[in-house]
């Protein structure tokens, strides 16, 4: 499929996906006429691409995630190691302290509302 394509399936721009490619998220073949072309395979890769940042990983961390992921599942492939599981767990670890802030925000921001509400 050619970039467009595949933008639209995984719901990304074209600018996203050349920028995955320089990173080396995401690969492309060229066609004879020099367009990008994908397999069927890159859109979960795209997806998945799009969760990790939405996690706040960073692409050199993407980057050394990916290769460990099958892109169909997101299971582990072969070249999982135990240093890269510790790497997880530590983000692991960090996003579920910013889901603890982001709970106690919330909180606040509720009482807030709702001794406002009571005056209203």
């Amino acid at each position: 499929m050619r970039i467009g394509e595949l933008a639209r399936r995984a719901g990304v721009s074209e600018r996203s996906l050349r920028y995955y490619e320089e990173q080396g998220l995401l690969r492309s073949e060229r066609t004879p006429g020099g367009h990008r072309a994908y397999g069927d395979w890159a859109v979960d890769r795209v997806i998945r691409i799009q969760a990790l940042y939405a996690a706040g990983l960073g692409s050199k961390k993407i980057a050394m995630l990916l290769p460990c992921m099958r892109d169909i599942d997101g299971g582990p492939t072969e070249h999982t190691t135990a240093g890269l599981v510790d790497e997880l767990i530590v983000e692991r670890d960090r996003i579920d302290r910013m889901i603890l802030d982001l709970v106690r925000s919330r909180d606040v921001l509720d009482e807030v509302i709702d001794a406002a509400t009571v005056r209203v």
